[in-house]
């Protein structure tokens, strides 16, 4: 055997040695239903450690009734918060309620950042519920819910 012949066996061996397991983990994790394959209410669970959501006029969502492109729906969160050290947003979370993969951004503050605003793109894969989840400070969690009708080609 040749020593050309012999190294490009053991690196295609190396390679698959290295490749499999990983492999293996993905297909695994699909089939439990991993972290990409959450639900609506598992999402919502996780966030909240099982504790209550309580729709607020605090929590301002901006989201189109209609998107033409469901690719890149635009999404703005306002929490109307004072943002000191005792009154603050810890985290937003925007969710799509009916996506493959509900939790769409995870947004952490702290006081420093002086406004709880985030706005972001969203890929919808259907007319669905997006949903903002404001974490506060003392453990409450707030949030709001708009409906987003996505048509295709602008075209109910």
């Amino acid at each position: 055997m040749e020593r050309r012949s012999f190294l490009k066996g053991f690196g295609a061996a190396a390679a698959c040695a290295i490749a499999l397991p990983h492999v293996a983990s993905a297909a695994e994790e699909k089939k439990s239903g991993g972290p990409n394959e959450m639900n609506y209410e598992t999402a919502v669970a996780a966030i909240t450690g099982g504790k209550a959501l309580t729709p607020s006029a605090k929590v301002k969502m901006e989201a189109p009734e209609i998107a033409e492109n469901g690719a890149v729906v635009p999404v703005k969160v306002t929490v109307d918060s004072p943002m000191n050290s005792k009154d603050y947003v810890k985290a937003i979370h925007i969710l799509a309620s009916k996506n493959g993969n509900v939790r769409c951004a995870n947004i952490y503050l702290t006081p420093a950042n002086g406004e709880a605003f985030f706005g972001t793109r969203v890929k919808l894969g259907g007319t669905q519920d997006v949903v903002a989840i404001a974490e506060m400070s003392d453990g409450s969690f707030l949030s709001a819910k708009q409906n987003v009708k996505v048509t295709i080609g602008g075209c109910g």
